[in-house]
């Protein structure tokens, strides 16, 4: 075993024993380190330096209660939680997430992510996650203004335009935000409208925003694409999700010319070969908040599955946009039998690692979610960069900005795979150049 082998392997022990249980955290560490060979050998000062040990440590986890009364007046507690994992590059940037599945492991898993994601953009951000076990689904307008009162009274000690700035992620949309703001500005007095992202456009926010992702992993897939055989025009298209990203992915990936058949939720999924009507899922979703079922039922001429996974439906170009780990080994292999030529991950760490290996031995072009994700991120530091001048952009100059910055990161993960011996291997060119920005700036900083 070579000595950069050997420290790799000997950080990830590390990780392994010092994070029982933590299965998703423990995931997102070994795809990065896997892919780090190449760089710790041509650059042992980032072992010597303590890289690897201090890189795969948060710089702090906040954990905190969260009372709040619902509507008939029994007293509730929930968990919350902040993951301010890296702040070498600039204040820690990462979201808000509330669901029930929410803990520790996934708010480290995401944060870690974050910190690269964050790195590539070349935005000077650092990395952080946060959120609480609250489900807002059911819920009504009073009681997730209760609940986000309570939540943003701990955690507005926590963060600052300078210092940490949440956004919104799963369970966290623009009501919430707007909660969430409204009480920080309570508690300090101060209208730092950059302490927080995904604000609505008439106090702050920035255009664009809601479309980031989705829109940010088309451009990114355009730019896998232009030296291929074949482009998203006249593509078949199936994104898993109905959720913003896959909505905005699929609205994008229409506008350049592919055909979006599929798309899931929790229910089943729905298959719509005239191409989904989008205005009419984005009614029954983020509107009406209704079921796939009821799309199907609008739309006719439609099948709506209920319980199976929307990757059995034939595609060219998969664009999972759910959540962690919902793109199996089998799944791949279906996606492969079924001529699939390109998948690109809109959520993040969406496809497990027997996934990837599936679709590297298959030939499958692969987006990893560091880079094809990193759309959200990107203009979130954008509305920062807005509110630190008190403008607010008009949607052609963000969207603008969005292309150029996805372009981009397809550049530096392209070239960066290229510069170490593996060629067209994005995950391992998108882990080694955000690997690399952090740590030399981790370097320069000295032990802190």
């Amino acid at each position: 075993m070579s000595d950069a082998d050997a420290a790799l392997h000997d950080a990830l022990e590390s990780v392994v024993a010092r994070n029982p249980g933590q299965k998703l955290f423990r995931q997102a560490v070994h795809e990065v380190l896997e892919s780090l060979a190449p760089v710790v050998a041509q650059h042992p000062e980032y072992v010597e330096g303590g890289i690897l040990k201090r890189i795969v440590e948060p710089e702090r986890v906040v954990s905190f209660r969260v009372p709040w009364v619902d509507d008939s007046g029994v007293i509730q507690v929930q968990r919350g939680f902040r993951v301010q994992f890296s702040s070498d590059l600039g204040p820690y940037k990462g979201g808000l997430r509330f669901h029930r599945s929410v803990d520790e492991d996934t708010l480290k898993f995401l944060g870690f992510e974050q910190v690269f994601k964050n790195a590539l953009t070349g935005l000077g951000l650092g990395g952080g996650k946060g959120g609480s076990d609250f489900d807002p689904h059911g819920r009504t307008d009073g009681e997730v203004m209760r609940f986000c009162q309570s939540f943003m009274a701990e955690l507005a000690h926590h963060i600052g335009a300078d210092l940490d700035v949440p956004a919104g992620d799963i369970g966290v949309g623009g009501r919430e935000i707007g909660y969430l703001y409204g009480q920080y500005r309570k508690i300090t007095g101060r209208n730092e409208a950059g302490v927080i992202t995904g604000k609505g456009i008439g106090y702050g926010g920035s255009w664009a925003r809601t479309e980031a992702t989705g829109y940010g992993l088309v451009y990114y897939v355009r730019e896998m694409l232009r030296e291929t055989d074949f482009s998203l025009d006249g593509s078949r298209v199936v994104v898993s999700g109905s959720g913003n990203v896959a909505l905005y992915a699929a609205r994008k990936a229409t506008q350049l010319g592919a055909t979006v058949v599929a798309c899931s939720d929790s229910s089943g999924y729905v298959v719509d070969e005239r191409g989904l009507d989008l205005d009419l899922l984005a009614d029954v979703k983020d509107v009406r908040r209704e079921r796939l079922s009821v799309y199907a039922e609008e739309r006719g001429d439609c099948e709506f599955v209920e319980g199976r996974s929307v990757w059995e439906v034939k595609c060219d170009i998969a664009l999972p946009c759910a959540t962690q780990n919902e793109l199996d080994g089998d799944a791949a292999r279906t996606l492969a039998g079924n001529g699939c030529r390109l998948v690109a991950e809109g959520a993040n760490m969406p496809c497990t690692e027997e996934a990837v290996e599936v679709i590297r031995e298959k030939g499958i072009l692969f987006g990893p979610a560091k880079a094809a994700n990193a759309g959200g991120v990107a203009t979130s530091g954008l509305e920062m960069r807005q509110n630190a001048g008190r403008l607010q952009w008009d949607f052609e100059r963000v969207d603008s900005e969005l292309d150029r910055i996805m372009t981009n990161i397809y550049a530096t993960t392209a070239a960066t795979a290229e510069e170490y011996g593996m060629p067209g291997d994005l995950a391992a060119g998108a882990n080694i150049a955000g690997f690399r920005r952090v740590a030399d700036a981790m370097l320069a900083q000295g032990v802190i």
